[in-house]
């Protein structure tokens, strides 16, 4: 549990809950100020986080007279928010916030739906609802309809429904009254309920927490650094829309990577880079559900696209339109616009895309867990990819930083044709199909040829970003982990030293520092210093590795989150929140350090 004054406020100081169909960004004072309906890429009816320009508006706060005081933690191994207000003469408040999600009927409930529970803890607590939804991006205000227990919010084409036990004057009003005794907040679709509130968000409560402590439970986490990683794989799975199996890379859009900057993203959408890193952590953490969900995700993408070349991203329905718009009605994180919805880089050339979903499929192949296995059709479907991998491997893209006013023939990208290329090869084996692990291989063969002879800069002895270059970036540590190199191959030693020495910054590392697009880059890719870690430990420095990753979990927030780039000066957060890439990171950076559970507890080391 964390404590602090009311003053305090760090902008990304934020629970997450969610049910794997919405979510909802709670502050350190039990505010949403982030919240998109019907669903994660939804319009953002609670938009206080981006600065909506009707002021006061986009926000549900329960608010506590005098408040001088707040802590906040999750219930054990849960998804599950409780925060405590206290005011100035010790009077308090617990505000539980969750959305349902639990086993009914041989299938998982999960619907569209906030649930906020109040209780007086001590004194006679003074409080205030204040409920504002917006709709269109903090564009239209909408119209307010009184029921007896009920408001509706409508404008057209959109409609949202609070039902509360509590004082329905008093929260139409927005008056304050004494908190005697427990009430109950619902947020959803605009349906009645035919049941008692109080009933029912007690028992959707608990079997909420049985839900989350049940799953957390399979979970194969390492002996050290358990809370960690058990918050990270409950984020993974509040980031995972569960209808198609898309795993989001954040929850928010157009938070910057440093303060008043442009580079600020909408990354409310399913990249297909993150898939094998994704799958890897899913993996290792034998969360098996989702993992296969996120499979099914991709194999629909390929089975949709089958001609043409790939897109980097993709929305949670992968046929839906990326196009990228400004939205006038939200100022912007801090009033740093522009608010973006959609994202332009779904039309960039980004050759790593074909590794990145070879690599991840690949886990139907040699799986046994998975009841759905890979099989010729699937491997002839995946061929198709490492077709368009080889004929692309040498040639200009945008590379995975999503570069918008240049292309090379990056390093990284070329490797992770390579990889599909070489993946593709042990599939076949492993189908019995020696010809096309032969085709396969050649092609491979011929792709590090290329790459050993122009990203490799005897001057820097390092590999470089892009084919006969000069400059370094943080994808290049990713060629041992995909295994273009061995972890004791000079040639990787000497690109992790010289990216240590160019790159490093305290506890955090660059992805590059080369001018882009946008100028020279400020802060630290979270990301990147966790591939950092992990090229540390796989070259004996473990140390060292163990040293930085611990310096890694103090820069997450109070609640053990993470976004996508930290102040390398002050440690403040910074990017889109919570960030997929990095807790995915923080997940396989702990399984690699950890004593083993043998080591640790029966050899008492």
């Amino acid at each position: 549990m964390t404590t602090t004054t009311a003053a305090h406020r760090n902008s990304l100081d934020l629970g997450i809950i969610g049910n794997s169909v919405i979510a909802a960004l709670i502050d350190r004072q039990a505010r949403i100020v982030w919240h998109c309906a019907p669903r994660l890429d939804g319009d953002p009816v609670f938009c206080d986080l981006l600065s909506p320009k009707i002021e006061g508006e986009g926000i549900f706060a329960v608010e506590l007279r005098g408040l001088q005081q707040t802590s906040q933690h999750y219930v054990e191994n849960t998804a599950v928010l409780v925060t405590v207000l206290t005011d100035a003469n010790g009077a308090s408040i617990r505000i539980t916030d969750f959305c349902p999600r639990f086993k009914q009927y041989d299938r998982t409930y999960r619907p569209a739906m906030l649930i906020r529970r109040i209780e007086p803890v001590s004194g006679t607590p003074v409080v205030r609802v204040r409920i504002r939804p917006l709709f269109d991006y903090g564009m239209t205000q909408p119209s307010r309809t009184l029921g007896s227990n009920h408001i509706r919010f409508t404008a057209p084409g959109a409609a949202l429904r609070l039902t509360t036990d509590a004082p329905i004057a008093f929260v139409d009003a927005e008056s304050e009254f004494a908190l005697t005794h427990p009430m109950t907040l619902v947020l959803g679709p605009d349906e009645s309920f035919t049941a008692s509130l109080t009933h029912m968000a007690r028992e959707f409560q608990e079997r909420t927490i049985e839900y989350w402590i049940e799953w957390v439970r399979y979970l194969s986490v390492p002996f050290e650094w358990q809370e960690a990683v058990i918050r990270a794989a409950i984020t993974l799975k509040l980031c995972a829309y569960e209808e198609t199996g898309a795993i989001l890379a954040a929850l928010t859009t157009s938070i910057p990577e440093a303060a008043d900057t442009p580079r600020n993203w909408d990354y409310r959408f399913c990249w297909m880079r993150d898939a094998y890193f994704v799958v890897q952590a899913l993996n290792r953490l034998g969360a098996t559900k989702t993992m296969e969900d996120f499979l099914r995700y991709i194999t629909t993408t390929v089975a949709l696209h089958p001609d043409i070349e790939l897109q980097p991203v993709y929305g949670l329905d992968p046929a839906a339109s990326l196009e990228e718009l400004t939205m006038p009605g939200l100022a912007g994180y801090r009033g740093m616009g522009p608010v973006r919805k959609g994202n332009a880089a779904f039309s960039q050339r980004q050759n790593d895309t074909y590794g990145s979903i070879v690599l991840a499929v690949a886990q139907m192949f040699f799986d046994k867990r998975l009841p759905r296995r890979g099989d010729i059709a699937l491997f002839e479907q995946l061929e198709g990819l490492g077709e368009k991998a080889a004929a692309l491997a040498l040639t200009d893209d945008a590379g995975l930083w999503e570069f918008r006013g240049r292309a090379r023939v990056h390093t990284h990208s070329a490797a992770m044709c390579w990889a599909a290329c070489r993946r593709l090869a042990r599939i076949a084996g492993l189908l019995g199909l020696e010809a096309r692990a032969g085709y396969w291989r050649d092609h491979a063969e011929r792709i590090r040829k290329a790459i050993l002879e122009h990203a490799w800069n005897p001057k820097l002895n390092s590999f470089v970003e892009s084919f006969d270059g000069e400059d370094l970036d943080a994808s290049l540590l990713l060629l041992q982990e995909i295994g273009f190199l061995a972890a004791d191959d000079p040639r990787f030693l000497g690109t992790v030293d010289a990216i240590g020495k160019h790159l490093k910054r305290g506890s955090h590392l660059m992805r590059y520092i080369a001018p882009d697009d946008f100028g020279l880059p400020h802060n630290a890719f979270s990301i990147c210093t966790f591939w950092y870690v992990d090229a540390l430990a796989a070259t004996g420095r473990r140390d060292e590795a163990r040293q930085m990753f611990e310096g890694l979990l103090a820069s997450r927030n109070h609640l053990g989150l993470l976004s996508e780039d930290i102040d390398t000066a002050t440690g403040e957060l910074w990017g889109n929140f919570p960030q997929t890439y990095s807790m995915v990171g923080l997940i396989v950076c702990a399984m690699r350090l950890s004593k083993s559970w043998e080591e640790a507890f029966w050899r008492g080391s």
